[in-house]
């Protein structure tokens, strides 16, 4: 296990910037997400839907999840857009399945505004029916990238 130190601090600080208390939770609000956080760990991770459901137990912003675990040193993993994993897998093209051309066209035009962000490709697939794992493996077969995580992870 590798945990989330120092240098990640720094390196993430630089790319995202967040306040001190995201949602303005009080201290005891904090202290029962920790111990959440802590009781939720899968071999010493936080995967990405236990993040999710965290957030909607609580009813608070994802990032605001995110960034506990950042200040615990958890690493999360299981990106549900399968953007990183605790073994990193290369893309499989036998997994590949064709998305429709409208969705195609959706994604450059997010691509060229600089929008190919998590909460866009959720809503994308909510809209178009399409699992957001089957978006994203559309994605990488076409060398997109996806950015503004809503856990803060990249």
């Amino acid at each position: 296990m590798r945990n989330y130190n120092e240098a990640d601090r720094k390196k993430k600080s630089e790319r995202i910037q967040t306040k001190e208390n995201l949602d303005d939770l009080s201290r005891e609000l904090i202290t029962q997400l920790k111990d959440t956080i802590k009781a939720s760990l899968k071999e010493g991770y936080l995967p990405c839907p236990v993040a999710w459901k965290i957030a909607k137990d609580y009813n608070i912003s994802k990032i605001a999840v995110g960034e506990i675990a950042d200040r615990l040193g958890i690493r999360i993993t299981n990106c549900q857009l399968g953007c990183f994993k605790i073994e990193k897998t290369p893309y499989n093209e036998s997994a590949h399945k064709n998305i429709d051309g409208e969705v195609i066209t959706l994604l450059e035009d997010l691509e060229e505004k600089g929008q190919l962000t998590c909460s866009t490709i959720f809503d994308l697939a909510r809209q178009s029916k399409i699992k957001p794992i089957a978006i994203s493996n559309e994605m990488s077969a076409r060398g997109m990238k996806i950015c503004g995580c809503q856990l803060g992870c990249f």
